[in-house]
């Protein structure tokens, strides 16, 4: 509990702005320090009386974020006004005009991109924390300060989440790792990106976070050695050499380590880059790529090498303008080791990215350099469609926006950007719209290929065309790049813009003949049972006879089919005692207490499903996602319900589950070991008579001794599949047993 001293508060206040005034006091000029001055003492007037949830002051929130801007990355004095004030527009009775009038025109701008939506949005179509995300892009594409602002706001928020309600939590968790953590990771934030990713998995999946983190202090006194023993003969050699260097290590993330265990189905114990040697030039920027060849050919000296390891960014930087050498090294302790190679100057943009741009490229506060501005170019494409949702706006960002670039050439040898992964429609496309809904194929390195073959760098490319041909809306699947995108959907949605007035006599005939009512509440149902994308869509494919007559009776049944659903108790009922609709029960138990929703058979009409992406058990940390009138639980870490979370916070509920469930749920398992007769069955027997567990698939492959199985089993809760898992890994010859 928070105890409130409003002296020792005041000391603190006055501690932290004196810290804030350090960072900025040998570069600002005087005008700027009273402008800085100024600003804490509007944002100190302004939040008077107000407190955090973790019952702090308010102010220590502006004051951390503005802290975080000048500090890590090197900010200027406008960007931290703005952090000191980021907050004032939105919560306090300051206006943008009184920010206009005390401070200036620039300030008032960046304050208002920083300042959140606060109108209510049609919940079916679009999304309160997308539109948001919309809004900081556009304010964005004329001053950088304000997503670099916006991330430090994010980063304080996320390590002061604890004082938060579970279901605020996971929001602001999903929304996180759906959104600022590839930002970050696309503007060379790296020191931000994992702190930001290890903090939102601290909340999806604590269990496995709690896990290693524990694993990782368990063995950071032998892993320190290791390192000192491992740098010393190198620090020898550079010294001798006369370099002038530091060596550190760094940490695999958290997150990133549970993604291999995951994803290639090893332990802890086996992922052999957990950390990596960071060797630091202090050389002229004239030097540096002699300097780090020069290091990497001492290193390779001295160790073995893994070749398919080597990484030069060096010769061609990452995009976001990330430089470095990257090798893998077996150490004398047999162990294999990833050193990285960079200067100075390439260390600093590697961790605070854009920001650094503008100490050595002499960029002008908040103005853009080349890479970022052809970056922003792409967002501009994306915010220019019109007909674009704000959800469909944030899902076209993360697929396109923030991946990895690959660059192919035209016939006549020009660069061509595009997003890895990008196919030849998407090369069209970007040469010329015309171009791209003509295509009907390539000459890809001189060879026929057919529209949605997958590019890859340095690939010569020449469009193949055909008068006759046009987009189609599967062509979406293909594509990419945000012209792409945006190209086919306009051209699609217009052609069926054509169908709209026959479509909608088709459909008025077949409502009629089944005597179902033609009113907005069916056609809405009939949209979701058509699996259409709206009335558009809809009336397109009745034209086209797509839609039958069971989609339309559905349309008059309001009840759901249960059958193969659990429930979920609601004590909320009507003061006569008549039970509330669905809809009114689920807002009512998400507005009174979400902790409260709660999983258990048979009881009352409250309907939930378990979500087959993840397959939840009990013990899981698990959410609710309303759909359609139902909760669909997903366990936290599930990348669908991220995604989902992270777009549509108002439809999270935070469930957990009740004890004694004796239902059956299906799980998954990846086993790896060592062949050998009798294996299986030894397996199935500890399945199946020891645990009384029902297999429902088994599926194995052997290889020149060795095995790799999955096998999906119907199991009652988390504890019973631990032991399982437990069990199976202590049979001779198991070498691995996870859950997938």
């Amino acid at each position: 509990m928070y105890i409130v001293d409003d002296k020792a508060e005041k000391i603190e206040i006055l501690s932290r702005y004196r810290k804030l005034m350090k960072i900025v006091w040998n570069s600002a000029s005087k005008e700027e320090l009273l402008m800085i001055r100024k600003a804490f003492t509007v944002a100190v007037n302004a939040h008077e009386g107000a407190r955090r949830k973790s019952g702090e002051p308010y102010i220590y929130h502006p004051l951390e974020v503005a802290r975080i801007a000048g500090e890590d990355l090197s900010l200027g004095p406008t960007a931290i006004v703005c952090a000191l004030l980021h907050d004032v527009v939105e919560d306090t009775e300051y206006t943008l005009e009184d920010i206009k009038n005390i401070f200036n025109e620039k300030v008032a701008f960046i304050v208002d991109g920083l300042t959140k939506i606060k109108d209510v949005y049609d919940h079916n179509s679009q999304s309160i924390q997308s539109e948001t995300f919309r809004k900081l892009l556009i304010a964005m594409g004329d001053d950088v300060r304000v997503i670099l602002i916006k991330l430090c706001d994010r980063l304080h928020n996320m390590r002061t989440l604890d004082a938060m309600k579970p279901a605020k939590q996971l929001k602001i968790a999903s929304e996180t790792q759906f959104l600022y953590v590839p930002l970050a990771h696309r503007l060379g934030l790296y020191a931000f990106k994992q702190e930001l990713e290890d903090l939102s998995t601290k909340y999806l999946n604590p269990a496995a976070y709690n896990e290693i983190c524990t694993k990782l202090q368990d063995t950071k006194e032998e892993r320190e050695s290791f390192v000192r023993e491992f740098c010393e003969p190198i620090k020898k050699v550079l010294k001798e050499k006369n370099y002038d260097f530091t060596i550190s290590s760094r940490v695999k993330s958290i997150t990133s380590i549970i993604g291999k265990i995951e994803k290639k189905g090893v332990k802890f114990e086996e992922i052999y880059d957990i950390f990596a040697i960071r060797i630091i030039l202090n050389v002229p920027q004239d030097y540096e790529k002699e300097a780090c060849f020069g290091v990497y050919s001492i290193i390779s000296s001295m160790y073995q090498q893994r070749k398919d390891r080597f990484r030069d960014w060096l010769t061609t930087p990452k995009n976001n303008g990330y430089e470095a050498l990257h090798t893998t090294v077996m150490s004398k302790q047999g162990k294999w080791v990833e050193i990285q190679i960079r200067s100075k100057r390439m260390d600093e943009i590697a961790e605070t990215g854009l920001a650094a741009h503008y100490k050595y490229k002499e960029v002008k506060e908040g103005e853009l350099d080349e890479n970022l501005d052809n970056w922003l170019s792409k967002i501009r494409t994306l915010l220019d469609n019109q007909n674009t949702t704000a959800v469909d706006f944030v899902n076209d960002f993360k697929m396109n926006i923030v991946t990895d670039e690959i660059t192919v050439f035209t016939p006549k040898g020009k660069s061509i950007l595009l997003p890895f992964n990008s196919s030849v429609l998407d090369f069209a496309f970007n040469i010329d719209t015309d171009l791209g809904l003509n295509c009907i194929g390539a000459k890809v390195n001189y060879k026929v290929v057919p529209i949605d073959y997958r590019l890859h760098s340095a690939d010569q490319v020449e469009i193949i065309t055909s008068r006759i041909a046009h987009p189609e809306e599967k062509w979406l699947q293909y594509v990419r790049s945000p012209k792409a995108i945006k190209e086919i959907k306009h051209y699609v949605d217009t052609y069926k813009q054509g169908f709209t007035d026959a479509g909608r006599e088709n459909l008025k005939k077949k409502f009629s003949s089944l005597k179902i009512d033609w009113n907005d509440e069916n056609l809405q149902r009939l949209i979701k049972n058509a699996n259409a994308k709206d009335l558009t869509d809809l009336f397109y494919k009745a034209f086209y006879e797509e839609i039958t007559d069971n989609m339309i009776k559905s349309c008059e049944d309001k009840t759901n089919d249960n059958s193969s659903w659990i429930f979920l108790r609601n004590p909320f009922k009507k003061k006569n005692k008549t039970e509330l609709t669905l809809r009114e029960q689920i807002a009512a138990q998400i507005q009174e207490n979400p902790e409260q929703l709660l999983m258990k058979q048979d009881i009352d009409k409250l309907p939930y499903r378990t979500a087959e992406c993840c397959n939840p058990l009990p013990g899981d940390d698990v959410v609710g996602l309303i759909r359609e009138g139902a909760i669909e639980v997903h366990r936290t870490s599930c990348k669908h319900a991220v995604d989902e979370m992270s777009k549509y916070g108002h439809h999270i509920v935070k469930a957990k589950w009740r004890e004694n469930e004796k239902i059956s749920f299906l799980a998954g398992i990846k086993i790896k070991g060592i062949d050998r007769k009798g294996l299986l069955q030894e397996m199935a027997r500890v399945i199946s008579d020891v645990w009384n567990i029902n297999i429902r698939s088994l599926a194995m492959e052997s290889s020149e001794g060795t095995f790799e199985g999955t096998m999906m089993v119907y199991i009652s809760n988390t504890d019973n599949l631990s032991n399982l898992m437990e069990n199976i890994s202590k049979i001779e010859g198991i070498e691995s047993v996870v859950r997938i």
